[in-house]
């Protein structure tokens, strides 16, 4: 069944080739569509992996949240269950992904940086660069979204953000724990990221401050998946649906008491304290006017959906968030967002990608019907 619409280059993009993007991918496919004819799939990055290419060397598979495997992976007898553990995920990951993609077909279109998404008529022009410069556009008539977040790091702002001479950096900044050896540096951050900071820190830099704005929950049962807290897929799935800035993923799921983590505890190594109140050129403060001297704040306070480049469209809110339900946009059904919300976590994505590939193609099939 053809269903490229005459008027549109193709009939669906796919902004992302990560996790969520590869899925639907999968399931475009084998529900009918044609890669690189009837669906195109852009992704922002120079390789494959989705924004996995971009963690620190030091992380491995095992030591983070649980990545599920991609739908269809067993075919190629890959399972990250039975991955090296010894290896960095960034590169495991990125040679799966590379070797999915190929062995299916799904003709990724990359580093293409989306920039814009506009109305075109009664179809959609996507406008992006290619190779950092390179302007190009392409039309369609539906678009899913599986940017992720990890373009778009969140900083809280506090009094004397700015003034600080020391270094600041986000999660996605890290590389190695040597550009910190024999500094005094301060973690920010309630959850297994921040966590894995200090412990690779600890013995490399001088000293250690580990702030948090809430307590840490800390689970005896270990879990690393996310998908089986379901209190943080509840409150993702609510923001989402209401239309609100979606609530950080730690608030539901709290910290697995790992006997690494345990012995971190026991060291004094993984020892929290308050959020400070203000920060000064040379460090940071408490309300209580205790001070800490630091060379560097590591900022390991998550991220946001980046959906920058959805701004022309107007599907935000009053609230910060965008309507999403069933991974669909309320304000315009020709648009899905695929490992938002409740997807966010790797199986989340998973199931995602079926869901939103059959939306996809009832939503192709009612807008022909209407032209």
């Amino acid at each position: 069944m053809p269903v490229t619409d005459e008027r549109a280059d193709t009939s669906v993009v796919v902004i992302g080739a990560g996790q969520a993007g590869l899925s639907v991918g999968y399931y475009l496919r084998r529900l009918g569509l044609d890669p690189g004819n009837d669906f195109v799939l852009l992704d922002r990055g120079p390789g494959t992996g989705g924004a996995w290419q971009f963690r620190w060397e030091s992380l491995r598979i095992g030591s983070a949240h649980k990545i599920n495997d991609l739908p269809g992976m067993e075919e190629l007898g890959l399972s990250f269950e039975t991955a090296d553990r010894h290896a960095p995920a960034k590169d495991i990951v990125a040679e799966y992904y590379r070797q999915y993609e190929q062995h299916f077909g799904l003709q990724v279109v990359r580093p293409a940086d989306v920039t814009s998404v506009e109305n075109w008529g009664t179809d959609l022009k996507v406008n992006f660069t290619l190779d950092g410069d390179d302007e190009k556009e392409v039309t369609t008539v539906t678009i899913v979204n599986a940017t992720g977040t990890w373009g778009a790091p969140f900083i809280p702002w506090y009094p004397g953000l700015k003034s600080f001479e020391g270094r600041h950096l986000h999660t996605g900044e890290y590389r190695s724990a040597e550009d910190f050896r024999g500094q005094s540096v301060v973690v920010v951050g309630g959850g297994t990221s921040a966590i894995g900071f200090l412990l690779e820190l600890e013995g490399v830099a001088s000293d250690l401050t580990w702030v948090s704005r809430r307590p840490i929950d800390f689970l005896e049962d270990g879990d690393l998946n996310l998908e089986a807290r379901i209190e943080a897929v509840r409150m993702q799935d609510e923001a989402a649906r209401a239309g609100r800035a979606l609530p950080s993923i730690v608030s539901g799921t709290g910290v697995p008491r790992t006997r690494r983590i345990q012995a971190g505890i026991d060291r004094g190594v993984l020892t929290p304290r308050p959020m400070f109140a203000s920060i000064e050129p040379d460090g940071v403060r408490w309300a209580d006017g205790a001070f800490k001297k630091a060379d560097a704040i590591i900022w390991s306070t998550g991220f946001r959906p980046e959906l920058r480049h959805l701004a022309p469209l107007k599907l935000r809110e009053k609230e910060g968030g965008v309507v999403v339900a069933q991974g669909a946009s309320w304000k315009d059904p020709r648009i899905f967002f695929a490992g938002y919300g409740p997807q966010a976590s790797t199986i989340g994505a998973n199931r995602a990608g079926r869901m939103i590939a059959r939306q996809v193609i009832a939503t192709l099939s009612k807008l022909q019907a209407s032209r």
